[in-house]
């Protein structure tokens, strides 16, 4: 039974992500409009590469192009471009290098040409040019994601630290035309956050970066505080965005694949927003509500959680949700919850995400793992890997937030 719903959670993660890939995405939108004059490309992101990729067959006139994205994530040349790796989720100085030759692109152009801007999550690290020291922004970064800030506080903190977001990009593209397709990786889709929004107008001010620094007591310089006090554009002109891709269309995919599959699917949100264990433990309880159904069951939860450090171990935040709905499932047989990023990665690891089933409890305690343990020093994956419980994609070349799902009811 557990190879059984191990091999159903398998096919919902594949099916679930194949069908949010941006490929088809970005083809559809270009397909539906012309450009004229001159056109250069832009893609800052995880799913950077296979956006681009998609967008050079479709428009093969593109006359130069820059993509910047994760360690790990190019998988080849793309015609007319030079493709950067930066650092993930903090920026480092091959980030900055690649941002710099995206400016350095879109510098002097004229109003009759057009930057086709793609971008996705993980743009904030990824596409970066400080206007503070670098070290100083990786610690500021550090700290807002060891403090449990949510992505927005986080990005309101980043668009003053820097000279191309919040809508700062698109000023430097200026008198060009910016043409931007978003896979939106923030719930609601909020255009102004996603990667920080480089070209969209800020809707965050002054005093709610001042508010998220007083909440966390960021330690901050001078210079930082400076930057936080100086206002991001509330307008442009310029600029015509086209959403692609979100979290939404990764639940549905979920509830159609375990469907197909012989389970009733419910998706209980695509607006998911709390620490990673809690997450784990609501999944879990739902199970719990639903032992023996009359029919098999799929409960989906789409959306991003966050974990807030305790200790110095290794995971991420969806291997830290299943390894906390393993403490509540524990002995239920038929049950499993596995949660996964689309992107292919969850966090500082090589792990997309985490398995667990009824058994997983009393396979780890065999070998003197304890969850609670594992938790308080947030080291989810080694204790995952101990128990065959890691899920690995790879990089998949999209990201629309995670998707949790607990089966249940499969005998």
């Amino acid at each position: 039974m557990p190879s059984l719903l191990r091999a159903h959670a398998d096919t919902i993660i594949e099916q679930s992500i194949h069908a949010v890939l941006p490929d088809e995405a970005v083809r559809r939108t270009l397909g539906a409009h012309s450009f004229t004059g001159r056109v250069f490309l832009v893609a800052a992101g995880k799913a950077a590469w296979q956006m681009a990729a998609a967008a050079v067959s479709c428009l093969p006139n593109i006359q130069k192009g820059v993509v910047v994205t994760k360690y790990g994530h190019v998988r080849g040349p793309i015609s007319n471009c030079a493709c950067y790796e930066g650092g993930h989720p903090v920026p480092d100085e091959n980030s900055f290098r690649g941002t710099d030759a995206a400016v350095e692109l879109v510098s002097g152009l004229n109003a009759g040409d057009t930057v086709l801007f793609l971008l996705s999550g993980g743009g904030s690290a990824l596409f970066e040019r400080p206007l503070i020291p670098a070290e100083e922004l990786q610690d500021i970064t550090r700290q807002l994601l060891a403090c449990s800030a949510d992505i927005v506080e986080i990005n309101t903190i980043r668009k003053r630290l820097s000279a191309v977001k919040g809508g700062r990009f698109a000023q430097l593209c200026a008198p060009a035309h910016v043409f931007a397709i978003v896979l939106s990786d923030i719930l609601g889709d909020p255009l102004d956050m996603i990667a920080s929004g480089p070209a969209c107008p800020d809707q965050t001010t002054c005093a709610d970066a001042r508010r998220v620094a007083e909440k966390y007591r960021l330690r901050l310089s001078e210079r930082a505080l400076a930057c936080l006090a100086g206002e991001t554009p509330k307008r442009l002109t310029n600029v015509e965005t086209h959403v692609s891709g979100s979290v939404r269309e990764l639940c549905a995919a979920a509830a159609k694949a375990a469907q197909a599959l012989g389970y009733e699917p419910v998706i209980l949100t695509d607006q998911l927003c709390c620490q990673a264990k809690e997450a784990g433990s609501f999944l879990a309880s739902i199970v719990r509500s639903h032992v023996n159904p009359p029919r098999p069951m799929a409960f989906i939860a789409g959306g991003e959680t966050v974990v807030q450090l305790t200790g110095k171990g290794l995971g991420g935040r969806n291997q830290e949700l299943a390894l906390a709905a393993a403490e509540g499932i524990a002995g239920i047989r038929g049950a499993a919850v596995f949660s996964v990023g689309s992107d292919g990665t969850d966090g500082p690891t090589d792990a997309a995400g985490g398995y667990v089933d009824g058994e997983t409890r009393s396979r780890l305690a065999a070998q003197g793992i304890f969850i609670h343990d594992v938790l308080a020093n947030n080291d989810a994956y080694h204790a995952l890997r101990a128990v065959d419980g890691l899920i690995t994609t790879g990089p998949t070349g999209t990201n629309v937030n995670d998707v949790a799902v607990a089966l249940i009811g499969v005998h």
